[in-house]
């Protein structure tokens, strides 16, 4: 039985305040905060319907519970992340408090929590039970523990079942069309597109109808790369498809060893030649009306192509949050 189908078995012994909370919480230095608003900024994406609809979008929640279940290594690591993110539970409760009371479908771009434990797992199939979403997956997702070894489809494999199991839509591809609009989300966690994805996307367009894609990482555009290049000085962009005269010129520590290599922006950033053919073939398609994305934790917006603007919205954990118009 999948995670979030035993938690909807189970709702009814369950309340809100049951959800898993972190142990130790002298370590954790958690507290509640007093109520705040969310920072909502309103968007519009044409898409050519008659009967307009909105949405709710956020993303980068980064969720950091730990239970008795996880390894004293995991309840430390939740003890030095916990600080940057302590509103996040705060702030999506509230997002899914604003999307019910306005009939709204509830948009996720990734990194919902920040490392796998078995708290954090639960709590996102809590989270998800009994609301409308659709969600990508991010980064973090997959982290078992943050920035400790090389993130590849290797080392998803490690924890994606238990993720996917926990989730309310496929996290490598899922298509889903609501009021004739098809929202699209694709996995684009470690900066590249595979050529199945690329493939089951082009039949997504075959379809007839407009397109809104849904991934974590921005795809490349100019202004949005120098604006991350200057922020960072220079060492990278955090974008999928940058082309390679930039990523070349990444961050890279030539004295790493070789198998330590993978640490370098230069290296973790690098488009391959699928990706970069994807992100040319995107450009060109008429039907595609609209990027959705997270992952910088600051709210940009910069056209994608000639029928699409990208959206990047601001963290959950700060409060930030998109209301969609799709007309």
């Amino acid at each position: 039985m999948k995670r979030r189908d035993f938690l909807r078995l189970s709702a009814g012994t369950l309340l809100a305040s049951q959800l898993p909370k972190p142990l130790f919480a002298d370590k954790m230095e958690r507290k509640v905060d007093a109520p705040t608003s969310l920072n909502i900024r309103k968007i519009e994406i044409p898409v050519g319907i008659k009967k307009p609809f909105a949405a709710l979008h956020i993303s980068d929640t980064h969720l950091t519970m730990v239970d008795d279940r996880d390894v004293e290594r995991k309840i430390m690591l939740a003890a030095s992340r916990a600080r940057w993110f302590s509103k996040a539970e705060h702030y999506l409760d509230e997002a899914i408090h604003y999307a019910r009371a306005n009939k709204l479908m509830l948009i996720h771009t990734g990194d919902l929590i920040d490392f796998v434990s078995e708290a954090n797992l639960d709590a996102a199939a809590m989270h998800y039970r009994d609301n409308d979403w659709f969600v990508s997956a991010g980064n973090h997702e997959y982290s078992l523990f943050v920035g400790e070894a090389k993130e590849d489809e290797a080392y998803k494999a490690q924890s994606y079942n238990k993720i996917q199991d926990a989730f309310p839509n496929d996290l490598t591809f899922c298509s889903r069309v609501v009021n004739g609009v098809n929202f699209v989300s694709i996995d684009d966690v470690y900066y590249n597109v595979t050529e199945r994805q690329h493939e089951l996307v082009a039949n997504e367009m075959k379809r007839g109808l407009p397109v809104v894609l849904l991934c974590h990482v921005p795809f490349y555009t100019p202004k949005h790369c120098q604006y991350e290049l200057k922020r960072n000085n220079g060492s990278c962009g955090y974008l999928t498809g940058a082309p390679l005269e930039i990523t070349s010129k990444y961050a890279t520590d030539t004295s790493l060893p070789e198998e330590e290599q993978w640490r370098n922006r230069s290296v973790q950033q690098r488009a391959d030649k699928a990706t970069l053919d994807f992100i040319a073939w995107l450009k060109e398609q008429p039907l595609l009306k609209g990027i959705l994305c997270g992952h910088m934790h600051y709210f940009y917006e910069e056209r994608f192509s000639k029928t699409a603007m990208q959206y990047t919205v601001g963290a959950t954990y700060n409060g930030d949050a998109y209301l969609v118009r799709f007309k």
